[in-house]
């Protein structure tokens, strides 16, 4: 029962991260750098913060707990946040050059296995006498890769769209495979530098802490790295289409904050539920070391739910929707097929 209320909390995440374009598109006359930079505030830097509070117990404080962490991991866990904003800002790169369903199924299948993997990975280079790889057990590499079957079906399934519908018509026009291929999977391997940062900050958390909130403080520190890499790009970006404008036009403040700040909690939601879950799934090392590829799994699954909803696939054919269910289908089985190898 527990493994399956850990489950079920890390989903509900999912679904809200899958949800938090929703208020994004209620926002109104601010340049993409803009909203982008404000919703980041919420999302990477206040959510996250309050977040991290409640690992503090009573008589403690934060900055306590980061002044005395280990400054190796600590420093780590940052920068493999700022890699992680990388592979945010690469993200749509991919997709421009190879299209929706291509480009997202190769940045999200790398994301899920590279963020699974590399984590033990590197901490057994720096630290090869603790043994991190005997987490790789036989039953959570065949959770990645029946993920990734999962995943790459869904990608055929938007392929087979695209070629009935020409709906991507325009936004493959620069089509570029090598280039797209390369980005892609620059941008997946980032992205699953999210989950290597909290693999380092894994202990940096109180001893009092709940193990339901024990990765909340290392949370903060990953996103906090992404949030510089995010701002420094949006800044950049204000100043080369001089959006800079955008802040002063205080009609649509109160409109376009409060959209910011719903988009940014839905975002961060799928992190606090993946600490929160996680802390149900104690009892199995293997769902521990797997939760993370279960929750980008679940992401793209509620994101193509969200698709069928908003009639995203209308005018698909009937093969076309059922090799997307079959898509869908893999991946909530590889949610709980390690559990059971």
């Amino acid at each position: 029962m527990k493994l399956f209320l850990g489950l079920l909390i890390i989903a509900i995440g999912a679904f809200c991260q899958s949800s938090c374009y929703v208020p994004i598109r209620r926002i109104k006359d601010w340049s993409w750098e803009s909203y982008w930079l404000v919703q980041g505030i919420f999302a990477w830097l206040i959510f996250p913060l309050l977040g991290a509070l409640l690992a503090v117990p009573e008589e403690h404080h934060l900055f306590e707990l980061f002044a005395a962490a280990d400054s190796f991991h600590l420093w780590m866990t940052i920068l493999f946040g700022v890699l992680w904003g990388v592979g945010g800002l690469t993200f749509g790169l991919s997709m421009r050059y190879l299209g929706v369903a291509l480009g997202q199924s190769l940045a999200l299948g790398t994301c899920a296995a590279l963020g699974t993997i590399m984590g033990p990975v590197l901490l057994n280079v720096f630290f090869p006498e603790t043994n991190p790889l005997q987490s790789l057990t036989y039953s959570v590499i065949w959770g990645v890769v029946i993920t990734l079957i999962g995943i790459g079906t869904i990608g055929i399934a938007g392929s087979l769209k695209t070629k009935e519908t020409n709906a991507e018509q325009q936004s493959v026009a620069e089509f570029n495979f090598p280039k797209g291929i390369a980005i892609a999977l620059l941008a997946g391997f980032m992205s699953g530098c999210f989950n290597v940062g909290l693999t380092f900050g894994a202990d940096i958390h109180f001893a009092q802490t709940s193990v339901l909130y024990a990765s909340l403080p290392a949370t903060l520190l990953v996103t906090l790295g992404g949030f510089v890499t995010n701002a420094i790009y949006c800044l950049i970006q204000n100043k080369k289409n001089a959006t800079f404008s955008d802040y002063k036009n205080v009609s649509v403040w109160g409109n376009n904050i409060l959209f910011c700040l719903l988009a940014g909690a839905l975002w961060y939601s799928q992190f606090f539920g993946l600490s929160i879950g996680k802390g149900f799934l104690t009892e199995s090392p293997v769902l521990m070391t797997f939760a993370f590829c279960i929750l980008m799994a679940l992401n793209v699954v509620f994101s193509n739910v969200w698709g069928i909803l908003l009639k995203e696939w209308k005018g698909c054919s009937k093969k076309t929707i059922w090799v997307l269910i079959l898509g869908i289908v893999i991946l909530i089985v590889s949610c709980f097929l390690p559990q059971l190898i």
